[in-house]
């Protein structure tokens, strides 16, 4: 499958010199779709994991069909404020400022084996925070997932600094 092809590409979005990969046209294909869902669980087809981390928005996508895929559960990674019962947070940097993503207290067991996924990886902020919750959480993070990866940024390779696993379908270079 030519992943890579069922990707919009959006010139200056959302500023001038950005090239923003845009998914919903893999999603509204439906074999791109099921193609990329079938990619993002094989490698963990005969590995023992207990949920998926998807990280918000279009991770919510995509790690939900990737946790139906493995019969798992599905962890909701979200933005600050957002989920309605207790929770852990973990702030990250941002290019101009910080911002924050949370899970609920109860959302993983002492244990649970853990695949983060999102549609992108750039530099690694938000799924390095998502790391670092889910491990506080009591969770062993398996590895991570992602349709995309903008290597010229660096995120994947500091997801790897951290002996995680990452799987990507398609790579973009520059950004």
């Amino acid at each position: 499958m030519d992943f890579k092809a069922a990707i919009r590409s959006i010139p200056d979005y959302p500023k001038s010199g950005i090239i923003f990969r845009d998914i919903t046209t893999l999603l509204g294909d439906p074999l791109a779709f099921r193609c990329a869902i079938d990619e993002l669980v094989q490698p963990y087809a005969n590995v023992r994991i207990d949920k998926v981390a998807g990280i918000e928005a279009r991770g919510f996508i995509v790690g939900g069909a990737v946790a139906h895929r493995l019969s798992v559960g599905f962890v909701p990674v979200r933005k600050k404020g957002k989920l309605p019962w207790q929770v852990l947070g973990e702030d990250y940097l941002l290019e101009y400022g910080a911002d924050r993503v949370e899970i609920h207290t109860d959302a993983l067991k002492q244990g649970d084996r853990v695949v983060v996924v999102d549609d992108l990886i750039a530099t690694g902020g938000t799924a390095l925070a998502a790391i670092r919750l889910v491990e506080r959480a009591g969770g062993e993070v398996i590895g991570c997932s992602f349709v995309i990866d903008l290597p010229a940024l660096g995120g994947a390779d500091r997801i790897r600094a951290l002996r995680k696993d990452v799987k990507t379908l398609v790579t973009f270079e520059g950004h």
